[in-house]
């Protein structure tokens, strides 16, 4: 007859359209995480916004969010700047030794001249000698102009200085000079050339140099009275200023000291505005202008947040879509679980923030940053964590910041990343409760060292009252993390039905009651459990699947068999087989129920819903081959026709959905089957293993899960040399122990409802050995 093969397209349909795999519920997590990294860090980076209007007074004393420049502040000091420049001065090189020189040459020339009377003298050089000076000024301007080593300002600024301090020379010295004869001259030349000489250093006043002409001239070699009185002050009336005042070169100053003077900030926790002080044009302008007021919105830093949390709740997005875990490994009831442990890890760091000051900015390491990781590592993955990591670096270096002016804090983001990093390595592979106190003494330890490690990088800037504190905080943080972590783990696994490595073996524990119960009422079950999980762990830790589950699983996987513990082959002890005096209908009735019956009794536990679908799941919709044909011969020997067909003696299923309850499924009639050799060798053990896999295959029963060809193949070669380890003793004993003979219809009971039993003719052989 046809086995009917139920569609596996409707089972698909149903997982994939239920929320937990609602692509639109997938994108809105991620989205609700951007928003719960946006709240958490608006207090941070986002300025608090003021209802204030000019001319009332503050309500509350106004901090600045940020370091904020003052425009005013920074304007008077530029001024104050520009006005501390000096008047910067231009020395010109007048050469004014050669104006002395060129009148005394015209004096002796005029002097020899016989021809012009003594008066007209005097007129000339009363006439001539000012003009001269005055000629040799201006002659050198009009050289000079266009010229770029001068400016026409600097030029204009020389004339008008030379003319206000114009020496002017007394009129009995115009009467003297034609007195002298060409040796006093000759003489006058070298002595009136050295004084204006010496004398005309960088000066921007000619009234200094000309009083020390006197002094010069009474030590000089002249000896004549006139001769002395005459070259001082030819001297006097030669010697100008040739230092200006470069009206250009000032302003270029100033304008280069303004531009070199630092704004004026008010950093970040300055005071504005005190509470009560009245709001001035000028105060309501520095608060709109840095976006503290409602009414003068800028949106760019929360624009700048909002791209901010969309690239981290992105990462994390990315990460596990291009993860090797695969994209639809981790359903929409995962990923709420992961929001909801950013949720608890961001309200711990506030609550450390909120205890901060600039002055115990040290309470920060008190925070339980690493509970996230652990969290993480110990409900979903480990690479998960390691890669989250990095976002609470981020966080933690945002939210405990007290820096002023600063976004991030270097030193609890490294604190964060090194305590993170150590407990996942420390608990990756918990399996103890006792596991998580002594990987919260490693954080605190390795917290403790990086504190300290940060301390001795920046000597000097911490007390020892504080680096004591510091440290203290570190530590304590760790302890901290691990009570939460205790604390919190109950709660994930309850209210999403985790099952975490410490869960599992809590389950595995052999004093729970229902494997007491499995024990004490059905020893042949126990015995069976516990050697299906051996196999199956190793079948999956061979392939990557969760070993750990499959032998929890394989250990309640028979528990319904406690309703009804006589009807199965291996709690038969010197009896008679009950099978043997009912209808097969009502022992197919009775075997198919165990399924059904251990998950009544496992949730009436509350046994997370894992193990409850290995339970359920392990025989998937196999056919029960011994009772069928059983029922066939009754039919045959009683004259009628068969009222039933294959399908009636099947498993209800469901098939296997996952690779785990499939492993164990096949362990299970893999030791079975094993069980119902009498004298096992290698090759029958290796051919049974491929017989009940190829069944199961050909049967469909691996259409609901993601085993894959070579997956069956390694669990086969496992499998295999499992059996041999197991029953090696059995296999090789040089002697054959006298066992009662089987009861078919038993053997029938455990390995026939794993669609895998030795057909009826060969039951009915051993029935007669």
């Amino acid at each position: 007859m046809a086995s009917k093969e139920p569609s596996t397209d409707k089972s698909i349909r149903a997982k994939n359209n239920g929320w937990k795999y609602s692509v639109a519920t997938r994108y809105i997590l991620f989205l609700l995480l951007a928003l719960i990294f946006y709240i958490s860090l608006s207090s941070k980076l986002l300025p608090e916004r003021y209802d204030i209007q000019v001319g009332t007074r503050s309500e509350k004393s106004i901090t600045a969010p940020i370091q904020i420049e003052d425009s005013k502040a920074t304007l008077k000091a530029q001024e104050e700047a520009a006005e501390r420049v000096q008047p910067i001065y231009t020395y010109v090189p007048l050469r004014n030794d050669v104006l002395v020189t060129q009148l005394l040459e015209r004096i002796e020339r005029l002097n020899q001249d016989t021809d012009i009377s003594t008066q007209d003298k005097i007129s000339i050089y009363r006439e001539e000698i000012p003009r001269r000076v005055d000629d040799f000024v201006k002659n050198f301007v009009s050289a000079n102009r266009g010229n770029d080593a001068y400016s026409s300002e600097l030029l204009e600024e020389m004339l008008r200085v030379i003319e206000q301090q114009t020496y002017r020379i007394p009129e009995e010295t115009f009467i003297k000079i034609p007195r002298l004869d060409s040796e006093d001259i000759s003489q006058m030349k070298v002595v009136a050339r050295d004084i204006v000489s010496s004398l005309m250093n960088e000066t921007t006043d000619a009234q200094t140099p000309r009083a020390k002409v006197a002094e010069m001239v009474s030590t000089s070699s002249l000896d004549d009275r006139t001769a002395r009185e005459v070259v001082q002050e030819l001297a006097r009336v030669s010697i100008t200023a040739n230092k200006f005042m470069d009206e250009e070169a000032t302003k270029e100053a100033k304008v280069e000291a303004r531009e070199n003077t630092p704004p004026v900030f008010i950093k970040q926790g300055d005071i504005l505005v005190e509470r009560g002080q009245l709001i001035t044009p000028e105060l309501y302008e520095l608060l709109g202008k840095n976006g503290l007021l409602k009414d003068e919105v800028n949106y760019w830093p929360e624009l700048g947040l909002l791209i901010f949390s969309i690239l981290l709740s992105l990462g994390i997005f990315m990460f596990i879509r291009q993860s090797n875990a695969g994209y639809f490994k981790f359903n929409n009831s995962q990923l709420l679980m992961m929001v909801l442990i950013y949720v608890i890890t961001l309200v711990s760091m506030h609550l450390a923030g909120y205890l901060q000051s600039d002055s115990r900015t040290y309470v920060g390491y008190l925070a339980p940053v690493a509970v996230g990781a652990i969290l993480l590592t110990l409900l979903l993955e480990m690479s998960l964590a390691y890669f989250n990591v990095i976002i609470f670096t981020i966080l933690a270096s945002v939210i405990l910041n007290v820096q002023q002016g600063e976004i991030f804090d270097f030193r609890f983001g490294l604190f964060a990343a090194i305590t993170s990093c150590v407990a996942i390595f420390s608990l990756h592979r918990a399996s103890q409760r006792s596991t998580l106190l002594k990987g919260g003494i490693m954080v605190s330890l390795f917290g403790t060292l990086t504190v300290f490690m940060m301390l001795l990088i920046k000597d000097g800037e911490w007390t020892g009252t504080e680096t004591l504190y510091s440290l203290g905080f570190a530590f304590a943080g760790g302890l901290l993390t691990a009570i939460l972590v205790i604390g919190l783990m109950p709660f994930f696994e309850v209210t999403f039905g985790i099952l975490s490595a410490l869960k599992l073996v809590e389950l595995s524990n052999p004093n729970h009651p229902l494997l007491r119960k499995l024990l004490t009422e059905t020893p042949g079950t126990y015995h069976h459990s516990v050697m299906v999980g051996n196999l199956s762990e190793a079948a999956a830790e061979a392939i990557g699947a969760d070993g750990l589950l499959c032998r929890v699983g394989s250990f309640y996987h028979d528990i319904g068999k406690t309703k009804r513990p006589i009807y199965f082959i291996e709690n038969q002890n010197n009896m008679e087989n009950p099978h043997d005096s009912i209808e097969p209908k009502l022992s197919k009735s009775i075997i198919v129920a165990h399924a059904r019956d251990g998950v009544e009794m496992l949730k009436e536990y509350k046994l997370p819903k894992p193990i409850r679908d290995i339970a359920e799941q392990h025989h998937g919709t196999t056919f029960l081959h011994y009772f069928y044909h059983k029922a066939l011969r009754l039919a045959e020997e009683q004259g009628v026709e068969p009222d039933f067909t294959e399908d009636d003696f099947r498993y209800p299923g469901p098939k296997a959905q996952s690779k785990e309850a499939a492993i164990v499924g096949i362990a299970d009639s893999v030791e079975a089957a094993v069980r119902s050799l009498r004298k096992p060798t290698v090759e029958q053990v290796e051919s049974m293993i491929e017989k009940i896999i190829k069944g199961r295959l050909d049967d469909h029963q691996f259409n609901d899960c993601d085993l894959t060809m070579k997956e069956l193949d390694i669990i086969a070669k496992t499998l295999k040399e499992t059996v041999m380890g197991i029953f090696h003793s059995r296999i090789e004993y040089p002697e054959e122990v006298k066992r009662p003979n089987p009861k078919p219809a038993a053997a029938e009971a455990e390995a026939g409802p794993d669609g895998e039993a030795p057909s009826a003719s060969e039951e009915d052989k051993r029935r007669s050995v």
